[in-house]
C-alpha cells in the first residue's frame, strides 16, 4: 500500500522545486492525496478491514491541515494545487 521510490520521485518532480524538495506543502499534500488514493482503493475492496479505514481518516485529516496551512500562506499555490490534484469539485 505504501507508494514506492519511482512514485515518490516522479510526484515530487512534478511538485517540488527540484529532485530532492520533499519537504514542500505542495510536494506533502501531493503524496497524501496519493496515499489516500490508493487506500480508498483498498478500503472499498476490503470493506471490514476497519484498521485501515482509521488509517485513511487520519491522512484525510493530515491532508485537511496541510492545505489550511497553503491555502493561509499562499493562495495562487493552494488554487493550483487544488486544481492539480482535482480535489475540489
Amino acid at each position: 500500500m505504501a507508494l514506492n521510490k519511482d512514485e515518490v520521485s516522479a510526484i515530487v518532480q512534478k511538485f517540488g522545486k527540484d529532485e530532492r524538495d520533499t519537504g514542500a506543502s505542495e510536494v506533502q499534500v501531493a503524496l497524501l492525496t496519493e496515499r489516500i488514493n490508493q487506500l480508498t482503493a483498498h478500503c472499498k475492496q476490503f470493506k471490514k478491514d476497519k484498521s485501515s479505514q482509521r488509517g485513511l481518516l487520519i491522512l484525510v485529516g493530515q491532508r485537511r491541515r496541510m492545505l489550511k496551512y497553503v491555502q493561509r500562506t499562499d493562495m495562487e499555490k493552494y488554487r493550483s494545487l487544488i486544481k492539480a490534484l482535482g480535489l475540489r469539485k
